[in-house]
């Protein structure tokens, strides 16, 4: 999570700002400000009756408006929480919220609901505040009336905006969702996946001929989210039912958490190795990366023990899938992960091992397409695919 900062938790879920939303703010802070006169006309308060300058309302607005994705991103956790899905984190910033959801729902009916729940929660606020808003009408309390006004206008912009079908925007989910049960998954994927292309290109387009660069950013991250999706859903499909003990390297060298770096060091040149599982007891404590000992001076190679760099990995099993072991490299930005059993290492899995699965199930797919068996390596009996 390279650039944020956590900033709190809720239900266990870590809440992070990155540098990209303090740069943002100031500049929605001076656009928020330059409507200051027209929004004011438009929840039919006198500007002049409001306290405080323009660019203090426009910093107040920016804020309300990243609590708002913030609350937006919670209602899409939350909701995964409560279906057995899992969430690794909330992050904040330049173009909104992401919630990185590690396990969805099951169902395509869930998923619909869990990308529905964000923009319903925007929804809601909205026409809370603009009621409030409205309460607030002939009184006095020009200040709230505002505040209530503009808070009401931006949720009810938030919520209609991430209905748009811009996958993978939460109204692309829902396509994505609704398409599922005719077309299956992964087609279901790529044709939303176009369909969010194009809306991004339109985005685009209006960003450019609008001068709205803060829109142009956002039509490249839908473009290029749509199709890393894609391409995601892709490789779950094809890695998905393959077990890591039909891909993994059985004979996997480790160095002992005692040793020195100057010990791993030779060991990872000769075995050619960009990392090491690290040992201890017989059992994997950690893995050791080359990058790692690379930043480490050369004088102090033989006083340091392994132990010291060793990184932390997750439980690898023989039986777990290819896909959540590829999914865990690229969150911990991994080449390569320890295989255990009963913490005990029996193997390994790298990048490279997945390549060349992907590259036999091809292969296997090309000549055999009917009698292939569910990973495209045997092993198991024929089975229809699911």
């Amino acid at each position: 999570m390279r650039g944020h900062i956590q900033v709190g938790s809720l239900r266990g879920i870590p809440i992070r700002v990155h540098f990209t939303f303090l740069l943002i703010l100031p500049f929605l802070a001076w656009s928020f400000s330059q409507a200051f006169r027209a929004a004011a006309i438009a929840a039919n308060v006198p500007p002049e009756r409001l306290s405080g300058p323009p660019i203090l309302w426009g910093l107040g607005v920016a804020v309300a408006l990243f609590l708002s994705v913030l609350l937006h991103e919670l209602a899409h956790s939350v909701y995964a929480l409560a279906k057995g899905g899992a969430v690794s984190d909330i992050s904040l910033m330049m173009i909104g919220g992401v919630s990185r959801i590690t396990r969805m729902p099951d169902g395509a009916r869930h998923e619909a609901l869990m990308a529905l729940a964000g923009p319903v929660t925007s929804l809601v606020l909205g026409a809370l505040s603009l009621g409030v808003h409205l309460l607030l009408a002939g009184t006095d309390s020009f200040n709230l009336s505002f505040a209530f006004f503009y808070l009401g206008s931006l949720n009810i912009f938030l919520g209609v905006f991430n209905l748009l079908p811009a996958f993978p925007m939460d109204g692309g989910r829902i396509l994505r969702a609704l398409l599922t049960g005719k077309l299956g998954r992964v087609r279901a994927t790529r044709v939303s996946g176009w369909v969010g292309q194009g809306f991004a290109l339109l985005f685009g387009l209006y960003a450019l001929l609008s001068g709205n660069f803060l829109l142009l950013f956002i039509a490249f991250f839908v473009f290029m989210g749509a199709a890393a999706e894609s391409r995601d859903v892709l490789m779950q499909s094809r890695l998905g039912d393959v077990p890591v003990r039909e891909v993994m390297s059985r004979n996997t060298v480790s160095v002992d958490a005692s040793a020195t770096l100057r010990d791993a060091t030779e060991l990872l040149y000769t075995e050619r190795q960009r990392a090491l599982p690290v040992v201890e007891g017989g059992r994997v404590v950690g893995l050791l990366m080359l990058e790692s000992v690379r930043q480490v001076p050369v004088d102090r190679l033989s006083s340091v023990p392994v132990r010291e760099l060793a990184q932390e990995v997750p439980v690898l099993t023989p039986d777990a899938t290819a896909w959540e072991a590829l999914k865990e490299m690229g969150q911990r930005r991994l080449t390569q992960l320890p295989v255990t059993e009963g913490g005990v290492l029996v193997g390994s899995l790298s990048q490279e091992d997945l390549l060349r699965a992907l590259e036999l199930r091809d292969l296997r797919d090309s000549k055999e397409p009917r009698q292939q068996g569910p990973w495209g390596f045997g092993g198991r009996e024929n089975q229809s695919p699911t």
